[in-house]
Order: C-alpha cells, then sequence, then structure tokens
C-alpha cells in the first residue's frame, strides 16, 4: 500500500510539472513537441481547442485499442496519469507567457519540466500513452523496435508541427525533445543509455516468456554451473532501456521475487540497429 500510495504521488506531481512544461513553456513560446502531445498543440494553435480535453480524447482512445500490450498495473497507472496530465493542462492553461529574447532558454526549461515530469510518471511504473502505445502497435506490426517506433512517431509530429509553428521554431522544440528524453533518462534510471541484466531464477521459462511477451524484448539463454554445488542452470541475459528498468522489475517481483539479479550499464553495443531500441 506504501509503494502503491508512493507511486500515485509521483504520477500526480509528474502530470503537473509535465503540464506545466506544456502550458507555459511550450505553448506560449509557441514551440512543440513528439508525440501525442505534439497533436494537442498544434490543434490548439489551429482551433483554440483545450489541451486538457484533447489529451484525454487522444489517449484514452489509444489506450482502449492498445491495453492489451501493457500488463494490468501498467495500464491502470497509464490511465491515472492521462486524467491527471489532462486535468491539469485544461487548468493551467494561460499560465505562462512568451518569452520573446531567448526561445532557446524557453526550449530548454520546457525540456527540463517535461521530461521531468514524464520522468517521474515512468519511475512510478505508468507511461506517457499516446507515443508508448503506437510504438507498441508498430512493433507488432511492422517488427520496428520500441525506440525506433516512438523516434518516428515524434519526428513526425515535429515535422508535421513546422507547417504551423514555422522551421525556426520546429528546430527549438528539436532541443527542447532532446533535453525532455536525457532528463528522462536521469530521472528513471540514470545517466548510462543502456543496462544489461542477468538473471538466474528458478523459474527462467516462465520470466523468458514474461519478458518476451510484456516487454517485446529478445533474451539470451545461457547454460551456467553452479560452482559450489555444481548443479545445472539456465542463466537469462538480456539489454533493456532505463525506460523499461521498472517494468522488469514488476515482472522479476511477480515470477521470482528472489530471483539473483544483476544490473550494470553498457558502454556500447556495436549489433546494427541496437540502439534505435
Amino acid at each position: 500500500m506504501q509503494k502503491t500510495l508512493r507511486d500515485l504521488l509521483l504520477i500526480v506531481l509528474g502530470s503537473f510539472i509535465f503540464s506545466i512544461g506544456v502550458n507555459y513553456f511550450v505553448i506560449p513560446n509557441r514551440l512543440s513537441e513528439g508525440g501525442v502531445i505534439g497533436v494537442t498543440i498544434v490543434t490548439y494553435y489551429l482551433f483554440d481547442w483545450s489541451p486538457g480535453v484533447v489529451n484525454f480524447v487522444l489517449n484514452t482512445s489509444l489506450v482502449a485499442i492498445g491495453y492489451k500490450f501493457f500488463d494490468k498495473r501498467v495500464t491502470i497507472y497509464t490511465i491515472i496519469a492521462i486524467i491527471f496530465s489532462s486535468l491539469f493542462l485544461h487548468v493551467t492553461v494561460g499560465w505562462g507567457r512568451d518569452i520573446n529574447d531567448d526561445t532557446l532558454l524557453a526550449a530548454l526549461f520546457a525540456g527540463l519540466s517535461v521530461g521531468l515530469g514524464l520522468g517521474l510518471i515512468f519511475r512510478a511504473g505508468g507511461t506517457s500513452g499516446g507515443s508508448a502505445i503506437l510504438a507498441r502497435l508498430a512493433n507488432q506490426l511492422f517488427g520496428w523496435t520500441i525506440g525506433k517506433g516512438m523516434l518516428i512517431i515524434d519526428i513526425a509530429v515535429i515535422a508535421g508541427s513546422a507547417i504551423i509553428i514555422g522551421q525556426e521554431r520546429a528546430m527549438y522544440t528539436l532541443v527542447s525533445v532532446y533535453v525532455g528524453a536525457k532528463i528522462i533518462d536521469v530521472v528513471v534510471e540514470g545517466a548510462n543509455e543502456r543496462t544489461a541484466v542477468i538473471i538466474i531464477s528458478s523459474s527462467p521459462g516462465e520470466v523468458l516468456d514474461a519478458v518476451t511477451t510484456r516487454m517485446a524484448r529478445g533474451i539470451t539463454v545461457l547454460d551456467g554451473k553452479g560452482g559450489y554445488t555444481q548443479s545445472q542452470r539456465e542463466v537469462l541475459y538480456l539489454v533493456i532501456s532505463r525506460y523499461e528498468i521498472v517494468p522488469f522489475r514488476e515482472i522479476i517481483n511477480d515470477i521470482d521475487p528472489n530471483a539473483y539479479v544483476t544490473v550494470h550499464p553498457v558502454q556500447e553495443i556495436f549489433r546494427k540497429g541496437y540502439k534505435g531500441r
């Protein structure tokens, strides 16, 4: 119960900070964002529609379509995040101001605020909805990695928004999105780009199935042997992004809380195409 309350507090706080980033820095300075929130911002510029209402409609529709790609806990936390972020987006409209003399400063603080807010949501075990769900669908339909899917979606939305906000503002938006991504990394797990995980479990088959189905991740099975007992045992090895640390921990806790798990940073990955994930 205490952990659940902490997670909910992080989601609410993250949703508020995220909304401040959008309404205090992004919209007043006519910037944009990637993913669904970028579409939400563009509709505000074009039709003056409430960002909160549009965000809620788009994200709940996507959750209804893609809920099967997430476990129950992540789905519930995502819905809560969508509700509070939409509420705060609606309430905080008009709070910000145009920093005419320094758009770069506005972009940096927009990335900082949005990244911090989303990072807290991810840290609690939820997702931002939109892009994450679309990336899961692209993974299932086209075989794209999750990272590649999110990157393509973000670039497509920002490129489209350039028609409305102009090329210069779109470039500032790219700076904001980059800063936000780095802040998310730091909040969720730290500054390292990839994390390698080694698992020694009494239920390796269940862990393998859960990782491949619930996280859409490949996993390597190694033959191990106990140095003292001389017993044979399967050792699981995988490399994941820091966004996936929280759902991975949930999988291990659900299947084998007594599993021996080591986590360490990865300096570089040479396999072609892997870094897009």
